[in-house]
């Protein structure tokens, strides 16, 4: 019965981690960042999977920072050289910081 408990238990922690990325992806649709990006392929800018495997917790705090006010040069030969525009104030700081935490958790 113990084990079963367990099973259902990971079962719901893995459920709820799934509603949390489909939240996350849809807010990241919602923000307009798949004009550019996808999770797993270079669009305009690199795949968001690429970016997990480069960058870790760490750089967490740059990475908002690149978020809220654009970026060139760290993935050029990726973009070609093309910018990534600034995205606050048009998303919130919070939704920022959620959207990073989603693209560190692939």
């Amino acid at each position: 019965m113990k084990m079963r408990l367990l099973s259902i238990t990971a079962a719901a922690a893995l459920m709820m981690g799934a509603q949390a990325s489909y939240a996350d992806l849809d807010l990241a649709k919602k923000s307009g960042c798949l004009a550019c990006h996808s999770i797993d392929n270079k669009v305009v800018g690199p795949g968001w999977k690429d970016v997990a495997a480069k960058y870790s917790a760490a750089d967490r705090d740059m990475l908002i920072s690149k978020v809220k006010k654009g970026g060139k040069g760290a993935w050029t030969s990726v973009t070609g050289g093309v910018p990534m525009p600034p995205y606050s104030p048009r998303v919130s700081d919070a939704n920022i910081e959620k959207l990073v935490d989603f693209i560190l958790s692939l």
